[in-house]
């Protein structure tokens, strides 16, 4: 198995050789298109190949990435962005692949770690299509959360690609593509029209991202996974402007996909909570805490299904007058991050409590 990795950059001469470090030694070729630094990106990229390309930018990630894959010459391409990097052990597992991977496997699903707790373990990953055979015709699309379009064999991996962030990108950057999409008459697939609603949301336009989970919601060809992540990111919105009932109702429709996700308990949990009604809380976020969702789909966001509902029935029952469930749920959320602040305030908090 030979590899060939294809990259994207612009002004990346922070990141890139920390990048390109970690991978040199493991893929077979390495080919970098620059859509249009002014600063040394290049320079860096030229330290660890001769195959630096140039492309004009043209508001389309997708296009890009097609033009850094046409160069490939293996059999299977690898795609990174500048700042991500493999660890040790998760180059050491690639390699070990590259030996042992079955003929028949066209593409390379593996985790994507991007954020990360107190002791830098993983608390938000997801699968990404990582590696695909050349032969099967791999092609970007979307022009901005752009995806791979391949059909084959898939096989996942726990060779985890950490995303490890220096700079903070634009935050209109995403949504003013999109919205030249729209301005062009361009209709957005579902997947990207889940990712617009998103944008939305990020950048304060909150009933415009009312409006465009909704459209989402309402389109029956949608992924049931984006559906249960916009239901929660919905409810959000609409506590948001106001909309309470809305709220607890979108919340709640995000169980109507697939088997319980931890972060719909926990957003319904939330919202019992925030009324004061701690009885009902306390159901919700017991039913995270013992809520195992085993799936390789969408976002795990890994705080949800453990640390989240525990640290949020010990501020429960604290409420409630029995500080020694309290005491118990906190030593619980103790477990799952025992560098949090919270869990080291809420330690020293009942130290306190018992020695008076």
């Amino acid at each position: 198995m030979k590899i060939s990795l294809c990259m994207i950059v612009k002004n990346e001469d922070k990141t890139l050789a920390r990048c390109l470090s970690s991978v040199k030694d493991i893929v077979d070729e390495i080919i970098i298109v620059d859509t249009g630094s002014e600063d040394t990106t290049k320079d860096i990229a030229r330290k660890f190949t001769d195959k630096v390309y140039d492309f004009e930018w043209v508001d389309d990630f997708s296009a890009a990435r097609n033009y850094a894959f046409s160069f490939a010459q293996n059999d299977f391409v690898m795609w990174l962005d500048a700042d991500d990097i493999l660890s040790e052990t998760s180059g050491k597992k690639l390699l070990k692949l590259k030996s042992d991977l079955p003929e028949d496997v066209d593409i390379i699903y593996m985790p994507y770690d991007v954020a990360f707790d107190e002791n830098d373990k993983p608390i938000f990953t997801y699968y990404r299509e990582r590696i695909v055979r050349r032969s099967a015709n791999p092609v970007w699309i979307e022009p901005v959360h752009e995806v791979i379009d391949v059909k084959g064999r898939s096989m996942y991996t726990d060779i985890s690609v950490q995303h490890r962030k220096i700079k903070t990108n634009p935050s209109e950057r995403n949504l003013k593509i999109m919205e030249k999409q729209l301005a062009e008459g361009k209709v957005l697939s579902p997947r990207l029209q889940f990712y617009y609603a998103r944008e939305l949301m990020y950048n304060g336009k909150t009933p415009d991202a009312v409006n465009s989970f909704e459209k989402f919601l309402a389109d029956k060809s949608g992924w049931f996974e984006n559906k249960i992540c916009a239901c929660y990111d919905l409810s959000v919105c609409y506590e948001k402007i106001g909309n309470g009932e809305k709220a607890f109702e979108t919340a709640l429709k995000g169980l109507m996909y697939a088997v319980p996700r931890n972060k719909t308990l926990c957003r319904i949990g939330e919202l019992f909570m925030k009324c004061g009604q701690l009885i009902e809380a306390e159901y919700w976020y017991q039913a995270a805490l013992n809520c195992h969702t085993d799936t390789n789909l969408g976002f795990n966001e890994i705080d949800y299904g453990g640390f989240i509902p525990a640290i949020q029935l010990c501020v429960i029952y604290d409420k409630l007058g029995n500080p020694d469930k309290a005491e118990y749920y906190n030593e619980i959320a103790g477990g799952f991050r025992p560098d949090s602040p919270a869990y080291m305030y809420n330690k020293k908090y009942f130290k306190k409590s018992n020695e008076d």
